[in-house]
């Protein structure tokens, strides 16, 4: 098979789908790799050494989309992305689909076989493509959420750590999966007074042991939830709903409550954010003020650590990448986790979060394949 990768054109973005090191795998599996010139600058790899791992280097995207079977990519397609895909090509990338109408149609009208990133299972009923990125994120919401809080970019000014004589800050983490307990990780280095919400009371009585009371926790009720995010000088939003868009957990109304020059850093805006005062942001324009509380909702938060994370996003994806690569559809067919991870397949929507968000007929995965 022909695997493209593309050079990432979302503002900041500077991972890429296939390292080096993934290149040399599909190589060896029999594959030709055809790479976008510059795709790997932001991990420190230039085109030679794309060369070396066996790729073919070519000038533009539009190059790459022409002569590739498979594209595998990081971020969702961008319109002109996804205009240059055609009927049976194969997308392997993350699509949070739920919250972005204009993406879905476009992948619908393109007839691609697309596969997310975000809806792969394992055995262990986790998300092995999406854990990478939710640790990296889950550790950067608590930087980016330390920043935000200085003074000088709009926040109380406060330290998350303290200091001897001085209470430390209080950071209120709305989840307990990937995400929280990174996050949780994070805030618990620093010092600072950590409290974790989450309704799933196994789950609960994992982070206690997890973190031998270094944190609280807290089911997550209307009146805890209030309780946490009011007295919060940082509240991190790290709620999932496998495929589906995140639901609002907190109100526009709410805000009134908290410490004006609090900070709200949403993880969930990928699938349209869990707080419901927020909106995408970029690295380039990162935070916003809603009634005096700075929001942080970038949408694609591993993108500043390029490095760390288009690595660990590869050491992830790699696995199901060759099967596909291997077998094509077929791969899809036999392997539950990775039908679970069709989205689109042939101008059908085959993910029923999607569906259910969007508006869409249903088409199950199985039978999508079989009249195919």
């Amino acid at each position: 098979m022909r695997v493209g990768c593309p050079k990432e054109i979302k503002d900041h973005e500077y991972r890429v789908g296939l390292t080096p090191g993934s290149v040399r795998e599909y190589v060896a599996h029999g594959h030709d790799v055809i790479v976008e010139s510059n795709a790997g600058i932001g991990i420190d790899a230039d085109d030679g050494v794309y060369q070396a791992a066996g790729a073919k280097i070519v000038p533009t995207a539009r190059d790459v989309f022409e002569q590739s079977d498979m594209i595998v990519k990081v971020k969702e397609p961008q319109p002109s992305e996804w205009a240059m895909l055609r009927e049976e090509q194969l997308l392997y990338t993350y699509l949070h689909l739920a919250p972005d109408p204009e993406q879905t149609k476009g992948l619908l009208e393109s007839g691609c076989t697309a596969i997310a990133y975000e809806t792969v299972t394992d055995d262990h009923g986790g998300l092995p493509l999406l854990a990478p990125m939710s640790e990296v994120a889950g550790r950067l919401a608590i930087q980016a959420g330390a920043t935000a809080l200085q003074k000088a970019n709009g926040g109380r000014g406060v330290l998350l750590g303290g200091v001897p004589g001085v209470l430390p800050g209080k950071v209120t983490i709305i989840g307990g999966g990937v995400v929280g307990l990174n996050a949780a990780k994070m805030a618990v280095g620093l010092g600072a007074d950590v409290t974790i919400l989450d309704r799933s009371i196994p789950r609960l009585r994992q982070l206690d042991d997890i973190f031998n009371g270094r944190v609280h926790t807290r089911y997550s009720t209307i009146e805890a939830l209030e309780t946490e995010v009011f007295s919060a000088d940082v509240v991190v939003g790290a709620v999932l709903i496998p495929g589906a868009a995140a639901p609002k957990l907190v109100s526009r109304e709410m805000l009134s409550g908290m410490n004006k020059g609090a900070v709200i850093v949403d993880v969930a805006i990928d699938q349209g954010g869990c707080f419901e005062t927020s909106h995408a942001t970029t690295h380039s324009d990162p935070t916003f003020e809603v009634d005096g509380i700075v929001h942080y909702c970038v949408a694609n938060m591993p993108g500043a650590v390029p490095v760390t994370s288009a690595h660990a996003l590869n050491n992830a994806t790699l696995h199901y990448g060759l099967q596909l690569a291997d077998k094509g559809l077929q791969a899809i067919a036999e392997d539950r986790h990775l039908r679970a991870g069709l989205n689109v397949h042939r101008g059908r929507i085959t993910n029923k979060p999607v569906a259910e968000a969007l508006g869409y007929e249903l088409s199950e995965p199985a039978a999508a394949l079989r009249v195919a």
